[in-house]
């Protein structure tokens, strides 16, 4: 027997927990990060039980009648147990819309989770829409992945630029020096691109405490001088790069690749490095040049897919 129950902080362990063994599931789905940025969204997450187990759960915000998959992380989708099965999730994707159409919900915005970050296959929730819900692809993001056993050969500018950085004495390493790096991060990102950065220096500072394990700093320095760095996710089986950024003599000396070179050569238990999205205008736009930077170091494009359905 299936049951749906909206989360609530007082089931804040059970949702942890059971992050901690989805088959599909990362930190970003552990209430302590979810829930750093809780005021700007209005949570409508939603818990699965079967036989009064714990069975699925979806991260989730409401705004204006609609659902979505959450606003406030990179990807999302159902996280499930190593148990789910196709007939089961389909089940719950009938249950979903049932429950949302009784609430005032009239439209679902989806974001699968990359197969990547699938400890197993983990695919169900896209054949449970396919019979269950008259969606649509509303996005399609291309990613930039690097099979780390697998690693293709850098393109020539790539490896000219390491060198670079070799033969400037640049030095590389993990650091928590994340308040110097900020300030680079943002002029980099005001110059390039007329953004900021999506978490502030108290944000990142406050996750990287509450996740030492998972959020690392990767600096680059030429003496005492920091030149660059990344900020770096890791999941149980890919290394994302969260933000990279270095000064104009950084870039100078090839900074970004030897930090690169260093995250490739530190994770030998994992099995991708994903780069993250090279597209804008909701997936309408392909940077060309900042993809190009991506595939120079040997990556290849992955797709984050986001879907839409009316209830």
């Amino acid at each position: 027997m299936l049951e749906v129950r909206r989360y609530t902080a007082e089931q804040q362990g059970e949702w942890n927990s059971f992050i901690a063994t989805a088959k599909n599931g990362t930190f970003l789905f552990d209430r302590n990060y979810m829930d750093y940025h809780s005021d700007r969204f209005s949570d409508h997450s939603l818990m699965f039980y079967r036989d009064d187990s714990l069975y699925a759960v979806l991260p989730a915000n409401e705004k204006e009648h609609t659902l979505y998959t959450h606003q406030g992380l990179t990807y999302g989708g159902l996280v499930m147990g190593t148990d789910a099965t196709t007939v089961h999730v389909i089940e719950i994707f009938k249950m979903m819309n049932s429950y949302l159409r009784e609430h005032s919900i009239q439209r679902v915005v989806y974001k699968a989770i990359p197969w990547i970050y699938h400890i197993v296959p983990a695919e169900e929730p896209l054949y449970a829409m396919h019979l269950t819900c008259r969606y649509h692809l509303l996005e399609r993001d291309a990613s930039s992945t690097v099979v780390l056993s697998k690693q293709l050969k850098w393109k020539k500018d790539r490896r000219h630029g390491l060198r670079v950085a070799r033969d400037n004495g640049v030095r590389v390493d993990f650091s928590d020096d994340y308040t110097s790096f900020w300030p680079i991060l943002i002029e980099n990102l005001r110059v390039n691109h007329n953004v900021s950065p999506v978490h502030s220096l108290d944000e990142i500072l406050l996750l990287n405490r509450r996740f030492p394990k998972n959020i690392l700093f990767v600096g680059a320095w030429k003496d005492e001088e920091l030149l660059g760095g990344c900020v770096v996710y890791v999941t149980p089986q890919v290394v994302h790069t969260q933000y990279i950024a270095a000064t104009p003599m950084g870039k100078q000396l090839g900074v970004v690749n030897a930090i690169i070179d260093k995250i490739l050569s530190s994770f030998p238990e994992h099995l991708y490095m994903d780069f993250g999205k090279s597209t804008e205008a909701h997936s309408d736009i392909l940077n060309e040049n900042l993809i190009y930077q991506k595939e120079g170091f040997g990556a290849r494009t992955l797709c984050y897919d986001t879907y839409e359905w009316t209830i």
